[in-house]
């Protein structure tokens, strides 16, 4: 399906700035045989993806970008070591190690979902992941859904701390799997609760800024026993990343 195709210069930093951190993917690029990254309906202008090539390569310099497009008047001229061509879910052909799809599925029906994760997983190399996400229009406010070729593996939310007055807020930008799911009952929905309940208990806090405040909201969360991943250094963006079997649909 053709979509909107909005896009803009450094939208996807946050998600990019979370790639070449997260272990696990730093790790997956490191170990590939072949570095081979698809940027997934990278919209009417290819800024992102060349974005996406020069972020990569810090984690790997011979990291290949190909971005794909349903859409034939979208494929422009390749440059700077990043092709473009047409494609959609099956990744034409491709074989690559890490998909990146951001704001695709977004346009698509809750019930397509599954079946659009299953198509590019299966076209995935051995150990390749995908990531598929949603942000708004300006990128401060972003979330994502990370892959294997067999299930999904965790969630992800991130904002800029001056943007956002209560994490709850990025509901609005949930994932597809996600976004109609934020109702009494459902695991994101328990999650964004507690996630404002600890914003709030760290509002001594709110002095110090915002980063200060959500790092002592997140370290509350995990002393509850939410199953949130450690964060071990200091972040630009605030960051939640959390195991996909907490949030999944009931």
């Amino acid at each position: 399906m053709i979509t909107r195709g909005t896009t803009g210069i450094n939208r996807l930093r946050r998600s990019d700035r979370w790639l070449i951190h997260d272990p696990f993917v730093r790790r997956t690029l490191v170990d590939a045989s072949d570095p081979l990254v698809v940027d997934l309906g990278y919209g009417a202008r290819p800024d992102t993806a060349f974005e996406l090539a020069s972020r990569l390569r810090t984690v790997r310099a011979d990291t290949r970008v190909v971005g794909l497009e349903i859409d034939p008047a979208r494929v422009v001229p390749g440059r700077d070591g990043v092709s473009f061509m047409r494609g959609g879910f099956e990744l034409a052909g491709l074989r690559p190690t890490l998909v990146r799809a951001f704001n695709v599925l977004r346009q698509y029906p809750e019930e397509a979902v599954a079946p659009s994760w299953a198509q590019i997983q299966s076209g995935l190399a051995p150990g390749g992941l995908l990531v598929d996400g949603t942000c708004d229009e300006l990128g401060r406010r972003a979330a994502w859904v990370l892959l294997d070729r067999e299930r999904p593996l965790s969630l992800t939310l991130a904002w800029d701390p001056f943007d956002v007055d209560t994490p709850s807020d990025i509901a609005e930008r949930l994932p597809k799997a996600l976004i109609h799911r934020n109702v009494d009952g459902e695991r994101i929905h328990d999650l964004l609760v507690k996630a404002d309940r600890a914003w709030s208990w760290a509002a001594p806090y709110a002095s110090y800024g915002p980063r200060v405040r959500w790092r002592v909201a997140h370290d509350r969360l995990r002393s509850e026993g939410v199953p949130l991943r450690p964060q071990r250094r200091r972040l630009r963006d605030n960051v939640l990343t959390i195991a996909w079997d907490a949030v999944a649909p009931s």
